[in-house]
């Protein structure tokens, strides 16, 4: 956890390139890195989020939790636990 608030911190610094879970509805970004380890971050590539690929975040529930993206052609699902582990550069 103390390794995602660092990143977190770093983020914050720069407008342009922020996680996942921060993005609002409507706001487009470009994958450039996914992180975490293991069962998670193969998932992840898996089901098409690598760097380079444009996502969409189309809704959030009212909580803010889970999120729903349009990557690739599809809509795909994501709690906030695996969305932070997505690092975008926001795309204007």
């Amino acid at each position: 956890m103390k390794k995602l608030n660092v990143l977190k911190s770093i983020l914050n610094k720069d407008d342009k390139i922020k996680s996942l879970s921060d993005f609002e509805i409507g706001e487009r970004g470009v994958v450039k890195t996914v992180s975490g380890e293991g069962r998670i971050r193969r998932r992840m590539l898996d089901m098409g989020i690598t760097p380079g690929a444009e996502i969409l975040l189309k809704k959030k529930a009212p909580l803010g939790d889970p999120i729903e993206i349009y990557i690739r052609g599809y809509s795909l699902t994501l709690r906030n636990t695996e969305a932070i582990l997505v690092t975008l550069e926001v795309c204007k």
